[in-house]
Formats: C-alpha cells, structure tokens, sequence
C-alpha cells in the first residue's frame, strides 16, 4: 500500500513536501498514512510522534485509549515504535505534563507550527 495523498502541496514544518508517517499502522485523519489536515479534521492530526509505552498510558488515561484494539473502527491499537498521526492538542498536553513522544518532522504538517514553535519540536525529534 502506497499513501494517497489528500493535498499534494502540504508541507511538513520543514518547509519541505509532507511525507508519509505509516502505512503499518495506516495512520492519519483521512488514513492515507500522512499527518495532512482539512476541513473537517477538528483534532489537527498533523503531528507524526514514535509511540513510547510511557505515551500509551499517559493518553489513556486522559481517555484516549491507543492501545487497546478496536476492530469494528479497524483500529489494530499501537504499540510502543509505532508512528502515529496524533492530535496537536494531545501532544502538546503530553508536552506539558513531561510526556511528549519524539516526532518525525519530515512527516509533521506544517500547521503544528500554530501550536509549538519549530525548535520546541526539533528538541523531541526522532533520530
């Protein structure tokens, strides 16, 4: 499976072209595997974040659980390693709370920039 792309001219916060976050899991509002956001996409899932066990159980019990299965949304649940498209608001809480996971910047859209500056994410990138 290759990502399909919902706007071919979405940058990430490098001011680069966006590339994709997963495709195994296939993450992303429209589930194309790329952090892209829209319209319709209230959560801004634009940030490409490594899931960390730590991370697992800070979100779940903020109540979004991302690691237990959900098979009737085809959710397989994550675990620690895998990318995720995840919620700006959600990772800037985990920011502040000392939970943040790393990110991919290649794979984070641009429109993260509106809720952390580019040098707070380049401090939690992933290598």
């Amino acid at each position: 499976m290759t990502a399909t792309r919902y706007d071919k001219n979405a940058k990430n916060v490098l001011g680069q072209e966006l590339v994709p976050c997963s495709l195994d899991p296939v993450t992303g509002f429209y589930r194309n595997g790329c952090c892209e956001t829209g319209p319709h996409d209230l959560g801004l899932h634009t940030v490409c974040a490594v899931m960390t066990r730590d991370f697992l159980a800070f979100s779940k019990a903020q109540g979004n659980d991302l690691s237990t299965p959900r098979p009737d949304l085809a959710f397989p649940g994550l675990k620690p390693g895998d990318r995720w498209c995840l919620c700006a608001g959600r990772w800037k809480e985990a920011l502040d709370a000392g939970m943040a996971p790393q990110v991919v910047l290649e794979a984070t859209h641009e429109e993260m920039l509106a809720v952390v500056p580019l040098g707070v994410l380049k401090d939690h990138a992933a290598a």
